[in-house]
């Protein structure tokens, strides 16, 4: 692993974070090898309920996905193909948090897919109501109101809907509203009898994030939604009712380039992590880059300020798991 000495911020400021920012995809220069520092025990305790194994990932939606008609998929997208994807993705870390499985809507490995996400967290009217005035405040088109199950939205990319105490999305290609709503109405057919998914589904990789994850978060987590990229790097999540707090990490052809403006932002602060690393103290996102192509994302939703110190100690006991 990479690792910088780093003395913790509420003794000095030297190593606050500096951040990405704001919701947008945060993508900086080489920097001499890093001295290896040994990771802080961890002083958690496991977890008495049992974990569900890695692959158990997104159970509820990989359920939902099979029980569609892929014929109606393809016929109303008007694709060559609707395969179910043999992988479950990450979840789709947001609030609510999602579960998610895809159709693959070509031949091609890098085509478009259509993603169906059940809540892994039981959903209200309110949630409804404020996930809408959320996306309303940051449109990429406009939204309209929708009547299917107990009320939703959507767009031509997109529909959110809540059914029987869940909320279910479906996102994928520029489409219509109409035909976002007529897979939504396939959902609501085949949603009946669905079963819950685990609320715990854990790595060891992950609970060592665990306490200083709840840190941040202010609260135990409710759920877990440990696993992994489609390209194997780790992806590991806190879900609460109110926010979530996730780690993941992409491969990025240019990583330094695409940290370039993260480096510039008026409100990044630099933390002496991989081989470069930034919180954004107006969001509390935590991005960091771990050689030429790899960026490693911390992310706390909602977006807020947050103490550099707890995403310090977060960053500190995650980001092992990604330079080794």
């Amino acid at each position: 692993m990479r690792i910088r000495r780093v003395v913790t911020a509420s003794a000095l400021t030297v190593v606050l974070l500096a951040g990405c920012s704001g919701p947008a995809d945060e993508k900086s220069p080489s920097v001499p090898p890093l001295v290896p520092m040994s990771t802080p025990p961890s002083s958690e305790t496991p977890s008495p309920t049992p974990s569900v194994t890695p692959s158990e990932t997104a159970k509820a939606a990989d359920t939902l996905c099979v029980r569609m008609d892929p014929t109606l998929v393809q016929t109303t997208l008007a694709v060559p193909v609707a395969n179910i994807q043999p992988k479950a993705p990450p979840p789709e870390f947001d609030i609510p948090t999602y579960d998610v499985c895809q159709f693959a809507l070509s031949t091609s490995p890098n085509g478009p897919v259509l993603r169906v996400g059940v809540s892994v967290l039981p959903a209200t009217p309110a949630m409804l109501a404020a996930t809408q005035k959320a996306y309303a405040a940051h449109p990429r088109e406009p939204a309209k109101p929708v009547k299917i199950g107990q009320g939703g939205y959507g767009t031509s990319q997109f529909l959110v809907f809540l059914l029987g105490g869940k909320m279910y999305k479906l996102s994928g290609p520029q489409a219509t509203l109409a035909k976002y709503v007529a897979l939504g109405q396939e959902v609501v057919r085949q949603a009946p009898g669905l079963p819950d998914a685990d609320r715990l589904i854990t790595r060891p990789d992950c609970d060592r994030g665990t306490a200083a994850a709840e840190k941040v978060l202010g609260v135990p987590a409710m759920a877990r939604r440990d696993g992994q990229t489609l390209v194997g790097d780790l992806v590991c999540g806190w879900v609460t009712s109110t926010g979530v707090l996730s780690t993941s990490a992409r491969r990025e052809p240019d990583a330094k380039a695409l940290m370039a403006p993260i480096r510039k932002a008026a409100t990044s602060q630099s933390i002496p992590l991989g081989d470069e690393g930034y919180v954004d103290t107006a969001t509390g996102r935590t991005t960091i880059r771990v050689g030429d192509d790899k960026i490693v994302d911390l992310v706390p939703l909602p977006a807020r300020k947050i103490n550099p110190d707890l995403m310090t100690q977060f960053a500190l006991a995650m980001v092992p798991r990604y330079t080794r």
